[in-house]
């Protein structure tokens, strides 16, 4: 399994070396060594998550303010278009975006660091797991529209289906105003 780092501090792709032959594949989807090595507590994980999304149907973005969760997404069934924004208020790459296809033919995960927001649209009907580093605490949901101007994230489809909670999030300009005014800007 090899790490590799991206635009965005602590945010890492995890490519896995599958074996194939006739009988198909196996892959190592987690190691704990390779985490560790990557900085990454593999004893942090409390919570393993499946969602499963239609084709075109959108998740996100979503976040925690407060303590936050760190997380490792993959695509176990199908493909989906992974996005990660950056909204860390004392991060130099704040506002940052980064995105990338997971699917059950690569095998990769990515670790999303704590303060970050994370959304996908499903390429095909796609099963997605987490991995999460934290209990669920309801208080410290942030939802961002996926269509923020000032994201300007390409999503791939018309976007086919989403929750009413996504569908009224709020602005990125909201967010980070609100992060500036919890660290005193």
């Amino acid at each position: 399994m090899h790490v590799r780092e991206t635009g965005i501090a602590g945010l890492l792709v995890f490519e896995p070396s599958p074996h194939r032959d006739e009988r198909g594949w196996f892959s190592r989807t987690f190691d704990a060594d390779v985490a560790r090595g990557a900085g990454v507590d593999p004893h942090a994980f409390l919570q393993d998550s499946q969602s499963r999304t239609v084709r075109a149907g959108l998740r996100g973005l979503h976040g925690r303010v407060g303590r936050g969760e760190a997380k490792l997404v993959r695509c176990a069934r199908g493909a989906i278009f992974d996005v990660v924004v950056d909204a860390r208020a004392d991060s130099p790459t704040l506002g940052r975006v980064e995105s990338f296809r997971l699917d059950d033919e690569n095998m990769t995960s990515i670790y999303i660091p704590r303060g970050c927001l994370h959304g996908f649209q499903a390429l095909t009907e796609a099963d997605t797991c987490y991995r999460i580093d934290a209990p669920h605490d309801p208080a410290e949901d942030v939802t961002v529209r996926y269509d923020d101007p000032d994201l300007a994230i390409d999503w791939p489809l018309p976007v086919s289906v989403m929750s009413e909670k996504d569908k009224a999030g709020r602005s990125w300009t909201d967010l980070t105003r609100m992060l500036d005014a919890a660290v005193g800007r």
